[in-house]
């Protein structure tokens, strides 16, 4: 037992020396600190080496698929996507794929790792600033944990690359959302993702009402989330119209975004209320980028199109409360098929794991009332989709010349219940690999408990 922890420590040191080597020749990903940007990102990517992954289905992300593909990359980023004839430099590392599938990354949109970590104790709970129904000047960063093993999970589970952090949906406005990079850290601005935008974190429906309205105070129904929403966007909007001389951490998240900078991912379930916010947004000047637990989008899915709002869904989790009550399973076959943009997300530590496998259930759903999404698009869900709903897509989401070598060897085919992720590269270092311990990261925190490194 101590000789295994002694060597995953030392694998683990080996990892963050090494991120550090490739740092002393590298400058910083993002910019010198600006004051929109206190804590920039300080993410460099782990070394690696020029790499083709050869004979494996490719699935890129953006609708293709190539069978008998290779792909090819180097200094961090995809280089060339192709079929068998691709040519392969010289002094590439080859990894046969033969059998297996190749995606991007997968990315998770909505996620609460290191603001509610594991183990899940009241004094690792730090994701809902439940004092006040409007609170957009916290920052979910300031209260992520890079230690949590969650991230670990979600790599070696479940493929994931990139993932949003929001804070929770006790509030109207809850927060700014952070991006990370899922590499090991000792600081969460060494996984912030590279000027990846912020998102403001709102909620409608039940959730504020029954929060403040248990405490008697506003809001209490439906119609108070709308009245303290516009009273506060109207505030917003003097400031934003002044000198904004006087700093006002609230109203700068809020300024941030009438002036487009900062995304919305608004939190909400019916689809009458997201009719409603689409309303609110379009008086007061803002956009919708996504609705997250949008179980009811196949209601408006003509509607969601035509505002190019993309639904973040579950496959199948409903019915756990009133406004979860008219969720269908195939809801998000019935989005995709409309035309508008479908969102695989997790909000959960173990759903993280198995964001793929949630698409082929929702897909799977489709098939049986006659909308067969292929399998091409459905990778999407979890990929290229998230990755624009987060303002990310022309980064990473895709297997696309000039990406970031986001990417995953599946075992098998990804929409499969018995596949699970073989390799993880990230910016093209491997992250993680099932066939070797060697790059299976273990946070510092997990080092000799119970279930240490476990993959399940």
């Amino acid at each position: 037992m101590m000789g295994s922890r002694v060597a995953l420590a030392l694998g683990m040191a080996g990892l963050l020396a090494a991120c550090s080597a490739a740092g002393a020749n590298e400058k910083p990903a993002s910019t010198a600190a600006a004051p929109e940007t206190p804590y920039p990102s300080t993410y460099r990517a782990y070394p690696g080496a020029p790499t083709a992954l050869v004979g494996a289905t490719v699935f890129d992300g953006a609708g293709r698929r190539i069978d008998n593909g290779i792909v090819l990359f180097s200094n961090g980023t995809i280089e060339a996507v192709g079929g068998p004839d691709l040519a392969i430099p010289a002094g590439y590392a080859r990894v046969d794929g033969k059998g297996k599938f190749v995606t991007p990354g997968v990315i998770d949109i909505h996620s609460h790792l290191g603001d509610y970590p594991t183990p899940a104790v009241s004094a690792h709970s730090d994701g809902n600033e439940a004092t006040s129904p409007t609170t957009p000047e916290v920052w979910a960063e300031h209260s992520v944990w890079p230690q949590d093993p969650g991230f670990t999970r979600a790599l070696a589970n479940g493929g994931v690359t990139a993932l949003q952090i929001l804070p929770g949906s006790a509030n109207l406005m809850g927060g700014r959302s952070v991006t990370l990079k899922n590499v090991p850290a000792r600081t969460v601005q060494g996984m912030k993702f590279p000027d990846a935008p912020y998102s403001l974190k709102m909620a409608c429906g039940e959730n504020p009402k029954r929060v403040y309205g248990n405490r008697g105070r506003a809001p209490s129904t439906r119609m108070g989330n709308f009245a303290v929403n516009r009273q506060t966007w109207l505030d917003a909007k003097t400031y934003a119209d002044g000198d904004r001389k006087k700093r006002d951490l609230a109203k700068e998240t809020l300024a941030g975004v009438l002036d487009g900078d900062i995304l919305i991912q608004n939190h909400c379930y019916r689809a009458d209320e997201m009719a409603l916010v689409l309303d609110m947004a379009k008086e007061m000047g803002y956009k919708v980028t996504a609705f997250h637990h949008a179980v009811e989008s196949y209601k408006i899915t003509d509607l969601l199109r035509e505002e190019d709002v993309c639904s973040a869904v579950w496959a199948d989790w409903y019915g756990f409360k009133m406004e979860a009550y008219d969720a269908i399973p195939e809801n998000a076959a019935l989005i995709a098929n409309a035309g508008a943009c479908v969102v695989i997300h997790s909000d959960d530590a173990n759903g993280i794991q198995r964001l793929n496998q949630a698409a082929a259930r929702a897909q799977a759903d489709g098939r049986r009332i006659g909308i067969d999404i292929p399998d091409e698009q459905v990778i999407g869900w979890f990929t290229l989709n998230a990755a624009k709903a987060m303002g990310i897509a022309d980064r990473t989401g895709s297997l696309e010349d000039g990406k970031m070598a986001d990417l995953v060897l599946w075992n098998g085919d990804p929409l499969s219940v018995y596949s699970r992720p073989e390799k993880v590269w990230i910016d093209g270092a491997l992250m993680f690999d099932a066939l070797d311990p060697k790059h299976r990261p273990v946070s510092d925190f997990e080092l000799g408990q119970p279930g240490e490194g476990d993959v399940k």
